[in-house]
């Protein structure tokens, strides 16, 4: 066996040995549990873990025969999406010690395909603004972003292989590019939502954050229920890539536009078809109205704890909830409109291109845990409904991670892993995100 630390190990190479019995899932368990009791006192990405638990599921997984694609693998699972037996919070005092008697569908879809869960991963306050404890494992001053904080933290930290996160506007893909790592947010409805403490039925999708294509892809095509895993690197698919800044890319740092644009011509130099990409005019209005659809939906969603558990709220998500609250009808129908509108005349925008390349976030991670980032960069694609794939695009001067965005058309999922994966190829990217943060 290799002598390269289990952290370091890729899931589907965790899954090949698990499934050959060349690994023991118990010794899996043991070196992330060292791995976790090493780094988790500085980091704070788990919300909940039990070590002696992680013991005794990993022994029973030994003993039995193998079930799925994912026989074996531990994943992390945030503290919004409800786990039997196991403690979930939704990020709030509110719900301390809440254990759930049933699992989120998107938890009991991945345990039936042989997966099991290490632990709950930190989520701000119900998977909103406001940031919680974790760290950034590149540089511990920094966000990981948010709301997916310690499932990014864990997956760049080499905590566990493969996490579940959710993403309302931009809590899957922003994490993943300030952690510089790789995370799928799907088009709508393709990953069950159950079970899953609600937002916005509008916006909220689970997805998937790992530290490769490969990897995301092979949880997420079991969370859709595929019986075998289809690995994206496999296929031979030189993408038409249209590349787009948006209408906002004065808010860009200079290191992310200069990242966006080497990227193009290095795409372009591997023989992709490569072309800039013209945002319509009549797109501008999607930040705003995702907003606005956000606002009204999780102002309605969370009534109950805004109503009788105001106290247990920060002022900074009340004071949200209050301006949803203000949004009428009017203005929530004119936003959802907006939104149709969009998609009516998506193909504007992506012309002949596969897919597009555009900013994951303004640029790295903002210094300090006063805020998770703005998601500014994620708002339009989010109520336009397309997958994305957040890959890690290089290092800003400091060191810290800038992500690259992969978009596809709504329901082209399987276009945008493929096309991600030979991108993730051109670029030589996947030795940023290998578990190597705080070693």
């Amino acid at each position: 066996m290799s002598a390269e630390p289990l952290h370091r190990w890729s899931a589907v190479r965790l899954a090949r040995a698990l499934a050959l019995r060349e690994l023991s899932a118990t010794s899996l368990a043991s070196a992330l549990i060292e791995r976790s009791a090493a780094l988790e006192p500085r980091l704070h990405a788990w919300s909940s873990f039990d070590a002696a638990a992680v013991r005794r599921r990993a022994r029973v997984l030994d003993r039995a025969q193998a079930t799925g694609a994912l026989h074996g693998l531990p994943v992390g699972v945030k503290d919004n999406i409800d786990t039997a037996g196991l403690c979930t919070e939704y990020g709030s005092p509110i719900y301390a010690g809440h254990v759930p008697k049933v699992d989120a569908a998107c938890v009991a879809t991945m345990r039936a395909a042989g997966a099991w869960v290490l632990g709950k991963t930190v989520a701000t306050e119900f998977a909103n603004m406001v940031p919680a404890v974790t760290r950034n494992p590149h540089d511990l001053a920094h966000t990981p972003g948010g709301s997916s904080s310690g499932s990014a933290a864990a997956i760049a930290s080499g905590l566990v292989p493969l996490a579940l996160g959710t993403q309302t506007a931009g809590s899957l893909i922003r994490p993943a590019a300030f952690c510089g790592i790789v995370g799928y947010k799907p088009s709508p409805r393709r990953i069950a939502r159950a079970g899953v403490k609600a937002n916005s039925d509008t916006l909220d999708e689970v997805g998937v954050l790992a530290r490769s294509v490969d990897d995301a892809a092979l949880l997420a095509q079991a969370l859709c229920g595929a019986a075998s895993a289809h690995l994206p690197s496999t296929r031979a698919f030189a993408p038409r890539v249209g590349v787009t800044l948006t209408s906002q890319h004065a808010a860009l740092s200079a290191a992310m536009a200069a990242m966006i644009g080497a990227a193009a011509q290095r795409l372009s130099a591997a023989r992709a078809v490569v072309r800039d990409a013209a945002w319509p005019a009549s797109f501008d209005a999607l930040f705003e109205a995702q907003r606005t659809v956000q606002l009204f939906e999780t102002a309605r969603a969370l009534a109950p704890e805004l109503q009788y558990r105001r106290a247990g709220l920060t002022a900074a998500l009340a004071g949200f909830l209050d301006e949803g609250c203000r949004v009428d009808a009017a203005a929530y129908t004119a936003a959802l409109t907006c939104g149709r509108n969009a998609r009516d005349t998506i193909e504007t925008l992506f012309a002949d291109a596969d897919v597009l390349i555009a900013p994951a976030a303004p640029g790295a991670a903002p210094r300090g845990l006063v805020s998770t980032g703005d998601p500014m960069f994620n708002r339009p694609w989010q109520l336009l409904g397309c997958p994305s794939i957040a890959l890690p695009g290089g290092l800003d001067a400091t060191g810290l991670p800038l992500g690259l965005q992969v978009i596809g058309r709504p329901q082209d999922d399987d276009r945008v892993f493929a096309a991600a994966a030979w991108i993730a190829d051109a670029l030589q990217i996947d030795a940023i995100a290998q578990g190597r943060c705080l070693d």
